[in-house]
């Protein structure tokens, strides 16, 4: 059954240095130049936000971009909730004004600080709010490719904001959609779209993974997501490294939402019962047959050998990564992780979780600790507690994130955890085409 729970188990610690970092990274700022650069004043930090804030006003690119990252080290800082309370709508309008006229730089700078504000007022309803009104100008400035490391933030940016401020499956989906055509672009007479390169379909495929996180496989629009197992297995061929991982994790996720047939080919089904059960056979085997493809794909890649000028991190990863799918593919196990945050270990025990974790840490950089430290709505996420609640005897609160939590597979973790590790398998999982295999189904 696997292999053994100690090779299962991934113990990722945080380095001492990320605390660090932050305290570190707070301090600097009393020190900060604001408005282009021009004058060094200690300020304190209401006040030099207010500066920065005041900064987006101005005609001048540069300045604005140096407004935005000072803000945004001050929000990586410290969970800056009073402030947010009173800039609100100014830090909103005038971050969607700087994707909608900005330079590339300002656009990823802005897009960026959008996904830490969601994440900093939480769900409810100046979220939702921020979710309908940046959906029209992200979606606009995603038409423009000319750099990924736009194009990345601005999908990132979606993908938080949608992730703390959808209220709905549907909402998320419409997200998920936009961020789909950015790698199945919709193209007619005349009209000639660019190939996206392997970043852009990282960004695009971790994103769009990331919201598939909070959606009940069977919540699903049948017709969306059509013949994606398909796709995501030609990227496991693609011959960069972060895009064969970025599909992995899909697939895993995918497998483990469940509901096999929306993401396989459509069912056109029929009024004659008798063709409904051939083409239901047709589904079983085609599922059948998807799954095998993609299991023999990742055997090859849990133990691709080095090519020349491949690092050897890299290929670490892609080896581990891809090990740790076959066993939840073929046994039923999923990689529990472990990490330290100022002394207590916040752990993942479902692909969900994984995802969501790496994409917020990776999506918050030096603010992740920080974060996680103080940031309510990512302990209810989580249900992780840091330790110094625990030692001041403050419970954890259960905040108003309840309503956004009641559809997280999230919420119901001890419950996934229960049956990932019990005998039922995988595919047993799939309430809607679970009949189509057994515990003893051979691949």
């Amino acid at each position: 059954m696997g292999r053994k729970s100690s090779q299962r188990k991934k113990a990722v610690m945080l380095d001492s240095d990320d605390a660090d970092n932050v305290s570190s990274s707070s301090n600097s700022r009393s020190n900060m130049i604001v408005s282009g650069g021009i004058e060094e004043v200690q300020v304190d930090k209401e006040t030099l936000l207010d500066q920065c804030v005041d900064a987006l006003y101005e005609k001048r690119g540069s300045t604005r971009e140096n407004a935005l990252a000072s803000i945004i080290e001050a929000f990586n800082s410290d969970i800056q909730h009073e402030f947010v309370e009173k800039k609100f709508a100014t830090l909103l309008q005038q971050c969607l004004n700087s994707i909608k006229r900005g330079s590339s730089k300002e656009i990823a700078l802005a897009s960026h600080f959008l996904g830490i504000l969601a994440l900093t007022v939480g769900p409810g309803d100046k979220a939702h709010e921020m979710l309908e009104e940046s959906l029209s100008p992200i979606t606009e400035a995603l038409k423009s490719r000319s750099e990924t490391s736009k194009i990345s933030s601005l999908l990132e940016s979606l993908a938080i904001i949608t992730f703390v401020g959808g209220k709905e499956a549907e909402e998320t989906e419409k997200s998920m959609q936009l961020m789909w055509q950015v790698i199945h672009p919709k193209v007619g007479p005349n009209v000639a779209t660019a190939k996206p390169s392997p970043p852009m379909i990282t960004a695009t495929v971790s994103a769009w993974s990331f919201l598939l996180t909070t959606i009940d496989g069977r919540a699903l629009n049948p017709k969306s997501w059509q013949g994606s197992i398909s796709y995501f297995s030609t990227l496991l061929d693609k011959d960069d490294r972060a895009v064969r991982i970025a599909a992995g994790e899909a697939l895993a996720l995918v497998f483990e939402v469940g509901s096999l047939e929306k993401f396989s080919v459509e069912d056109k089904g029929s009024s004659d019962s008798s063709t409904d059960e051939a083409n239901k056979s047709k589904l079983i085997l085609h599922i059948q047959g998807l799954r095998a493809k993609v299991l023999n794909q990742m055997r090859s890649l849990s133990v691709e050998a080095g090519g020349k000028g491949s690092a050897k991190k890299d290929l670490n990863s892609q080896r581990n990564t891809f090990r740790d799918i076959l066993e939840f593919l073929e046994d039923g196990y999923t990689p529990e992780s472990s990490r330290k945050i100022g002394g207590e270990l916040l752990t993942t025990s479902t692909w969900r979780q994984l995802i969501q974790l790496n994409f917020l840490k990776h999506f918050l950089g030096g603010g992740f600790v920080k974060h996680m430290q103080e940031n309510e709505f990512l302990h209810d996420v989580f249900g992780f507690t840091p330790k110094r609640k625990l030692l001041s005897g403050v419970e954890h609160r259960v905040s108003g994130t309840e309503k956004r939590l009641y559809k997280s597979p999230n919420s119901v973790a001890d419950k996934a955890r229960t049956q990932f590790r019990n005998k039922q398998r995988m595919l047993a999982q799939d309430k809607n085409v679970g009949c189509y295999y057994t515990a003893d189904d051979e691949v």
